[in-house]
């Protein structure tokens, strides 16, 4: 059973940076996609990121595009979200996901199986 952890949120001024991490546990990550999801105060929960199991296809959502980037490194059975240029929509939980998509190795799919319990990151000045 896969158990995923995030870590690295936090409070940060408008216009600046913040690493998520994502350490899983139980599983192997290198035959899963993974995701990022954020919830704000009120909203539904939106897909921000995704990164399939080779790690060669990326999908952003276009809020999040040429600001945020996600990466994997199965060595470590982690992943990450790099978030620059933050602004306080950015505001909400952030969630980590993943998905076993087996020999599907570009595959970035809409469902997910595990979840984190997320992290909150605040934009604020």
């Amino acid at each position: 059973q896969l158990q995923l952890v995030e870590s690295g949120g936090g409070l940060v001024q408008p216009g600046g940076s913040l690493t998520l991490s994502c350490a899983a546990s139980g599983d192997t990550l290198d035959l899963h996609a993974l995701g990022w999801f954020r919830q704000a105060p009120g909203k539904e929960r939106e897909g921000v990121s995704c990164i399939s199991s080779s790690g060669d296809s990326t999908n952003y959502a276009d809020s999040v595009k040429g600001r945020f980037r996600i990466s994997r490194d199965d060595a470590k059975n982690m992943v990450y979200l790099q978030m620059n240029s933050l602004i306080p929509e950015d505001t909400a939980i952030y969630y980590c996901a993943a998905v076993y998509t087996g020999h599907l190795r570009e595959l970035c799919p809409n469902e997910y199986d595990y979840w984190g319990q997320g992290t909150q990151i605040t934009v604020s000045s």
